[in-house]
């Protein structure tokens, strides 16, 4: 190979990495690609949570709309979601207190 075809095969100044966008620093072995990848989909969800607690209370206002109390329907979805022992504890704490202040 002559000096001219020689100094050819070397990579020219364009193609070294000063050109070449930088990697993404990793955090903790996580690439940047991936971070910003988890940071979309949890804005994804919360625009979806905004979006269910819109509707959540379109229901409560339609509930209102036909005379029924939302603040009861709120305690009673709250009642629901909890577990059946926990339920009856708390409802024997508050009549102990209620007896306790004269209310019972």
């Amino acid at each position: 190979m002559s000096e001219v075809e020689n100094i050819a095969t070397f990579p020219s100044h364009s193609d070294t990495d000063d050109n070449r966008p930088e990697k993404e620093p990793d955090v903790n072995g996580v690439g940047g690609a991936r971070i910003k990848s988890y940071i979309e989909r949890i804005e994804r969800l919360e625009e979806e949570k905004t979006a269910l607690a819109d509707d959540i209370k379109d229901v409560y206002g339609e509930a209102k709309a036909v005379g029924l109390d939302a603040k009861t329907l709120r305690k009673i979805v709250r009642l629901r979601k909890m577990d059946t022992e926990k339920r009856r504890e708390e409802d024997e704490l508050l009549d102990l207190y209620m007896s306790a202040i004269g209310m019972a």
